[in-house]
């Protein structure tokens, strides 16, 4: 709450920028005039350190720790010899000196803490100087404004403008970049000024234009803003795109500008430009008749006059005022440079034509001539302050344009008011001061003390003096003012003060920007820190003697107090009651009792105590003078703090009420027996230990601060408790109410002290039901002993005044009753809202029952409707009980894991008529349970008798599971039961095995690698009885999921040719190649459920879906199995030829078979693909052309290669004629070879074709019996022989001719064949056969078979004969 320092940026490289700046000087001549300067020097630190008698400890430490730092950095004030100008915004530094500059640029770093800082690193050094002899002598930074519409603030870029003793001003970029130069004045540039655009604060004061002012020593130049801010950016933008170019940069028109010579003043060394201003009419008539005389003519308006003040001799200070139009702006040299220019143009194309090469000598004449400069428009003063010894250094302009201090070289600094052109006031002792200025606005919490809180926000006005000699910056409030802050900051700084902001902002484009602006910065050459001054406003409005002053010291002392954890309890209350006694001002008060009141470490004693001591001391008061406000917040806190020590009395008070006859479980014994097991089984399941953090336990102690934090006052005062976040909230229902529940407090005597505190009974109805539900573990622990308490306290609470309405009809719904239910209803503690919805019941039967009797009714006729509700509602509870069971059995390791379904009455509506089969779906995937024992489990549902009562139910048919499987899965098939027979038509078979379908699909989207997933999918969707169902969901699985990547793989296998690699497979198809393959075959099983559901659902009516009556008022989402019902027929054409490609694909990944699938078919097949199922396409018909059967064929031949190859096994060929059984799926599955010559009757390709060659492939693998099946089948047997008679000589020629183990017999038997036979034998090739190695026995078979089917006229059948004598030869002699 008081003035600050706070360094916001450290300028890096220093010692760098000093050595570039100075490196001409050598170190010798420096070192010897340090040390003149040190001989010469008086030691003036005992008067400078008593100068200010409150700062001088810190002066002396500040200054010991400067001489530590120059010995380590750098030596001497080098700073005070160069040239500063830092950019508004703080993002730009140029240091000059001489002809040299550096400038340096922001900077983002992050510190070792991980703390972002921002610093000025250096962009650029260079040498800004061009002409001969001439130096920097005046330099500004101005920020231009960016013209983007996303624009909110930020400068586009900075332009940094340079004045030369040369008298040339020029401009560069923040890169040091030249863009425009311009001779003014044929004198030194002595100081340069900008003006940028305010938003006015009030409606009387004029809008000032843009401007920027050069000072020359006798005369002074102005040029306009607005057209120097076009100028600036139109050169910056020609200099980028030469730059980009590469070409030259073409020389820019000079700038319009006003000058005025400045008269009647000796020397002027400093300026301000504090824009135009209007007089009124009497100050107009009064300098009319002193400059006119008595006879001069006044004008009907006052004219619009600019006004300057500079600073020098003779007179101190003069005020001057150019009437706006009295000079136009200069532009006669435009037309010389322009002409110039074309002078130059023409003669560089003529010795160019010519041969002539005059631009050296071209160049030299224009460098010698200098640009005309015109002459100044004399400007007479006005008035001034005459003072002939005393010489003015500076001036500095107040932001509000109507004050400026001046700085003089008799160590004065004085304070103009430049309205009324007089010196106001005048410091002493401050030789070779800086000036700067701080405009504050209002804070906003001073601004709803203030009387005038309506009017715009006030600003406070603050001068900033920096005594360089003193090494002191201080800080003065306006006008008359006391020093509001002083700091000690070394001797060598620099205070830098733009006085302006952004160029080019106007009214409209200022709109909603946030202009982040430093308006003093001091920078200290020694650390290189840029620090602010940060001031309160609440500092203008107060001196010594403030009360306000005093009272924020005293809430700062208070703070303080609070802080510290080592204070003794009865210290501390001492310390706050004198500080909140000594306080006068009611808001400040106020605030400090409330800082006082949200203190954790304060007692509630001491709370107590000081409250009380602060009320008493205001009801002693005058009743005017006390605030009302106060005055009510003590009573209130004191009422509350009182309650909150009554209840926590009672908590721990050691006797508790014994429970009256009336609070006996009488009617709840039987529902309590009939959900006991229920009950047992969710407690075990939901008593899971899990962490929690320790400040979030129910069970931690409830502090005075977060009870008072809760409550507030209404204006009837009764008290109201805040609802804030649920964990407070329940936190203050336990504080309240868990004693009592747990029987350890006087159940009644809490209530009554609730009621006498005026809390409403619906918040404590609220608080009660929350804490019940919150704490269900510790509820179902001591489940008798709980609901006996929570029945007497819902009791006490209903008999309570404003709880149930005395007008209430009986045969409406009652309010108070319906926020109990509405609570229920919204809870996922499902064993707890029963319990809760019991007791309700209960007890408002009983008050319904005593309000009829109150009334005369009859009992029936006034319980039948609330009583219907709350029979519902018990019904509805029990069925989510019983479901919410289900959901918590934790799935068996390894399956997927998630977290279990949350369910509710509330989220059960509003899921829809699917919302129940949704959530056991879920549980489904969850347990990783089979879609077979599903459907067991379904179909003992169905047999059993759907009247049996949930605690039968539990019992009974538990033995009977118990004897079959395991407990565990024995009590979950139990449990799904129960859950099953509470919801017959909501969990029916066809809905849930569509819900488990989609449940698995959607996971199987979510990881499409998990293909087991989509065959689980497929599996639920064979279970749906109802054709007309499971017709709906196939072609909802197609279109949703399956069709996108089905056709993507298509395409992958068209592009490649063959079975693509997994790399491939995952990029086009998202899922490996294996996965692929699974896919494959679940889209063919898809698409053939859908083609045989389509064909059953003309026979089978569509099934009519109900719910359960206790749950008719659901609203949502329709269910999968509506959906299903609603979808449009398919084609079945169609479907079949998407079920043939889905084939084919198959059967190409799963046996690697190189083909490109699409080719198999003609342009009408191609164009049929992938589109909508329920559309009529142009199929293909008729024959198809042979090319196409042909490599279709060579296809089928090749899939059916590769399932006998795979079926291969050489333990069972080997060891006898039985056939192993094969798996069902996969490459070996049994029913590849049917499939075959099924895709074989729809591809046109004969089926005896295949037949045959699957005969002879099952030879050539040495698979005897199951060709001998295959071959039954087999038509065209003539050809069949022929081809199995060549097997069999290869066979035999294997043994007789190739095999490694030749025996004698064997070649004895060789020589007595006929000589047809033995050439024929040694023309076969036995590397044909993949298992030659057959036995002779399985060979005499196969050419027993072949004279079977040959016929004898056949040209072969005599061959057969003499292989047939052959063998049985060959195996007589083995």
């Amino acid at each position: 709450m008081s003035c600050s320092l706070w360094e916001f940026c450290r300028l890096q490289e220093l010692r760098t920028v000093r050595d570039y700046l100075f490196q001409s000087q050598k170190p010798e001549p420096a070192e010897e005039n340090n040390e003149a300067d040190n001989q010469l020097s008086w030691d003036t630190s005992d008067w400078e350190s008593a100068w200010d008698g409150g700062d001088n400890k810190e002066e002396e430490t500040t200054s010991t720790t400067t001489v530590e730092e120059e010995t380590i950095g750098q030596t001497g004030p080098w700073l005070q010899d160069c040239v500063v100008a830092l950019s508004p915004c703080s993002d730009l530094l140029v240091v000059a000196r001489e002809q040299k500059a550096v400038f340096l640029s922001a900077k983002w770093h992050t510190d070792d803490s991980g703390r972002e800082e921002m610093t000025l690193d250096v962009a650029w050094t260079g040498i800004l100087c061009t002409e001969e002899g001439e130096c920097v002598s005046s330099c500004v930074c101005i920020p231009l404004a960016s013209q983007k519409r996303s624009s909110t603030g930020r400068p586009d870029w900075t332009c940094v403008v340079v004045g030369f003793t040369s008298g040339y001003v020029r401009f560069y970029t923040e890169n040091g970049v030249l863009l425009l130069a311009q001779l003014l004045h044929e004198d030194p540039a002595l100081r340069l000024k900008c003006r940028t655009y305010e938003i006015p604060r009030h409606p009387g004061v004029s809008e000032q234009h843009e401007e920027l002012s050069i000072l020359y020593p006798a005369a002074l130049v102005t040029i306009d803003g607005f057209s120097l801010f076009q100028s600036l950016r139109a050169c910056r933008n020609q200099v980028a795109r030469a730059a980009a170019a590469g070409s030259d940069v073409i020389q820019p028109p000079p700038l319009t500008y006003k000058k005025w010579g400045l008269q009647e003043m000796d020397t002027v060394v400093d300026h301000s430009s504090v824009g135009i201003m209007t007089l009124c009419v009497f100050d107009q008539m009064k300098n009319a008749s002193i400059l006119g005389g008595f006879n001069a003519s006044v004008k009907g308006n006052p004219p619009a006059m600019s006004q300057y003040v500079a600073v020098g001799g003779g007179p101190y200070t003069g005020f001057y005022y150019a009437v706006e139009g009295s000079s136009q702006p200069l532009l006669s040299h435009v037309a010389m440079a322009v002409a110039s220019k074309l002078t130059s143009a023409l003669f560089n194309a003529a010795s160019g034509w010519l041969g002539w090469n005059k631009n050296k000598n071209e160049e030299d004449a224009a460098q010698k001539q200098k640009p005309k400069v015109e002459p100044a428009t004399p400007l007479g003063i006005r008035f001034g302050l005459p003072d002939s010894r005393r010489h003015g250094e500076s001036i500095c302009l107040s932001p509000c344009n109507t004050l400026a201090g001046v700085t003089d070289d008799f160590g004065r600094v004085t304070l103009l008011d430049l309205a009324r052109g007089i010196a106001i006031r005048m410091w002493k002792g401050y030789r070779d001061a800086q000036l700067g200025w701080l405009q504050v606005p209002e804070e906003r919490g001073d601004r709803e003390f203030s009387p005038s809180a309506s009017l715009p926000r006030r600003h406070a006005l603050f001068l900033v003096i920096y005594a360089p000699r003193r090494g002191i910056l201080e800080v003065w409030a306006m006008q008359q003012g006391p020093r509001v802050g002083a700091f000690t900051v070394g001797k060598h700084c620099r205070l830098l003060y733009a006085g302006y902001r952004l160029m080019g902002v106007n009214s409209v484009t200022s709109q909603g920007w946030q202009l982040h602006t430093q308006q003093v910065c001091l920078l200290d050459p020694i650390t290189g820190a840029l620090r602010t001054v940060n001031i309160p406003f609440h500092l203008a409005l107060s001196d010594k003697k403030s009360e306000r002053a005093k009272d924020m010291h005293l809430l700062k002392r208070l703070t303080t107090i609070l802080r510290s954890r080592e204070v003794e309890p009865d210290i501390l209350e001492n310390e706050a009651k004198i500080v909140l006694l000594d306080i006068k001002h009611p808001a400040i008060k106020k605030q400090a009792l409330e800082s006082l009141l949200s203190n954790k470490n304060v007692l509630v004693s001491c709370l107590t105590n000081i409250t009380s001591t602060l009320y008493d001391t205001l009801k002693q008061q005058d009743p005017e003078d006390v605030d009302a406000a106060l005055l009510q917040l003590c009573s209130l806190q004191l009422k509350l703090l009182q309650l909150y020590t009554d209840i926590q009395q009672l908590h721990s008070a050691a006797d508790a009420e014994a429970c009256s006859d009336n609070d006996s479980l009488e009617g709840m014994i039987d529902e309590l027996s009939r959900v006991g097991p229920i009950l047992q089984r969710y407690a075990q399941l939901t008593s899971r230990p899990s962490v929690s953090f320790a400040q979030d336990s129910p069970d931690s102690p409830m502090t005075a601060q977060a009870f008072l934090s809760q409550m507030e006052c209404t204006e009837g005062g009764e008290l109201k408790v805040i609802r804030g976040a649920e964990t407070e909230w329940n936190h203050l229902g336990n504080f309240l109410f868990w004693g009592s529940l747990c029987g350890k407090s006087p159940l009644h005597k809490v209530c009554d002290t609730l009621q006498q505190a005026g809390i409403s009974p619906q918040q404590l109805l609220s608080l009660l039901l929350s804490v019940w539900l919150q704490r269900e573990k510790e509820v179902l622990q001591k489940s008798e002993e709980t609901v006996r308490n929570l029945h007497t306290l819902l009791s006490a609470l209903s008999n309570m005044k404003g709880a149930v309405e005395e007008s209430w009809d009986s045969q409406s719904v009652s309010p108070w009753w319906q926020q109990v239910r509405s609570t229920c209803i919204q809870s996922h503690n499902a064993a707890a809202a029963l319990l809760a919805a019991f007791v309700a019941h209960r007890a408002a039967k009983a008050s319904i029952t005593s309000h009829a009797d109150s009334k005369l009714h009859s009992e029936w006729e006034a319980v039948s409707l609330e009583l219907e509700q709350w029979v519902v509602c018990v019904r509805q509870l029990e069925d989510v009980l019983v479901l919410q069971t289900l959901l918590l059995v934790p799935p068996p390791q390894g399956a997927a894991a998630g977290t279990a379904a949350q369910c509710s009455i509330k989220t059960l509506l509003e899921g829809g008529t699917g919302g129940i089969a949704d959530n056991v779906a879920k549980w489904v995937f969850r347990q990783n349970l089979a879609p077979q024992r599903l459907k067991e489990i379904l179909q003992e549902t169905e047999d059993k008798d759907k009247d049996v009562e949930l605690g039968q139910t539990s019992g009974e048919e538990g033995n009977d599971e118990k004897e079959q499987r395991p407990e565990d899965t024995d009590r979950t098939a139990e449990l799904l039961l129960a859950v099953c027979q509470r919801f017959p038509h909501s969990l029916s078979p066809d809905l849930l095995f569509a819900h488990c379908c989609w449940e698995y699909v959607v996971q199987w989207n979510k990881d499409p690698e998990e293909s087991r997933c989509l065959c689980s999918a497929v599996e639920h969707l064979k279970f749906i009885s109802s054709p007309h169902i499971q017709l709906g969901i196939s072609a909802m699985m197609w279109s949703t999921f399956i069709v996108k990547r089905f056709s993507a793989a298509a395409f992958l296998m068209e592009k490649v040719g063959k079975a693509p690699k997994d790399r491939l497979c995952r990029r086009d198809v998202g899922m490996g190649d294996k996965a692929v393959t699974s896919f494959l075959g679940c889209c063919a099983q898809l698409l053939q459920i859908l083609m045989e559901a389509d064909s059953a659902v003309e026979e089978v009516s569509p099934p009519e879906l109900s719910i359960e009556e206790a749950w008719c008022g659901a609203e949502g989402p329709a269910s999968i199995a509506e959906l299903a019902l609603e979808q449009r027929g398919v084609h079945y054409p169609l479907v079949q030829h998407h079920c043939l490609l889905a084939s084919l694909l198959n059967a190409a990944m799963t046996f690697s078979v190189k083909v490109k699938p699409l080719s198999l078919f003609d342009s009408k097949g191609k164009n049929a693909f992938f589109r909508d199922l329920t559309t009529i396409q142009l199929m293909p018909s008729g024959d198809m052309d042979p090319g196409l059967v042909s490599l279709r064929q060579e296809f089928l031949l090749r899939v059916l290669t590769g399932w006998v190859q795979a079926i291969d096994d050489p333990s069972s060929s080997a060891s006898g004629t039985e056939c192993s059984p094969l798996p069902p799926v996969g490459p070996r599955a049994d029913w590849w070879p049917a499939l075959c010559l099924e895709l074989g009757s729809l591809l046109q390709v004969n089926p005896d074709i295949l037949r045959r060659h699957l005969v002879c492939e099952l030879y050539n693998q040495g698979l005897d019996p199951r060709a001998e099946e295959v071959m039954l089948e087999v038509e065209d047997k003539d050809v069949l022989g022929s081809q199995l008679l060549v097997l069999t000589g290869q066979r035999l020629s294997f043994s007789l001719l190739h095999s490694q183990s030749q025996t004698q017999a064997a070649m004895e038997l060789l020589a007595r064949l006929p000589p047809t036979l033995c050439t024929w034998l040694k023309a076969m090739d036995p590397s044909e056969l993949r298992c030659p190695l057959v036995p002779l026995s399985h060979s005499s078979r196969l050419v027993s078979r072949l004279i079977e089917i040959l016929p004898e006229n056949h040209a072969q059948y005599s061959l057969a004969l003499h292989l047939q004598e052959a063998v049985d030869a060959f195996t007589t002699e083995d």
